[in-house]
């Protein structure tokens, strides 16, 4: 992909690469990184509100990537209802 770049420097994202990375919400921004071999990185930065700061430590990530292969993989119990839901909970709890 190429991107035009205008004389003051100026230059726009695919409409399609900006969704992929959440660059078109508010707050985004990219941070450059110019490498000694002459490469410039463009990182995507999302602001973060910081009540939502510890969805995104390393620590929740890796639970939720542990909770996805568990859904992959089948490892889950679904409940009719919430009643039904309580019931196990509280099995499981008497079990222990």
């Amino acid at each position: 992909m190429y991107i035009g770049l205008q004389s003051r420097g100026v230059f726009a994202l695919p409409a399609d690469v900006r969704k992929r990375h959440r660059l078109d919400q508010p707050g985004a921004q990219l941070r450059v990184v110019e490498r000694d071999d002459g490469v410039i990185e463009l990182h995507p930065q999302v602001a973060i509100p910081a009540d939502q700061a510890w969805f995104w430590t390393e620590r929740w990530q890796a639970m939720e990537v542990e909770a996805d292969a568990d859904v992959a993989a089948g490892r889950l119990t679904r409940h009719a209802s919430s009643e039904a839901f309580l019931q196990h909970i509280d099995s499981l709890r008497d079990s222990s």
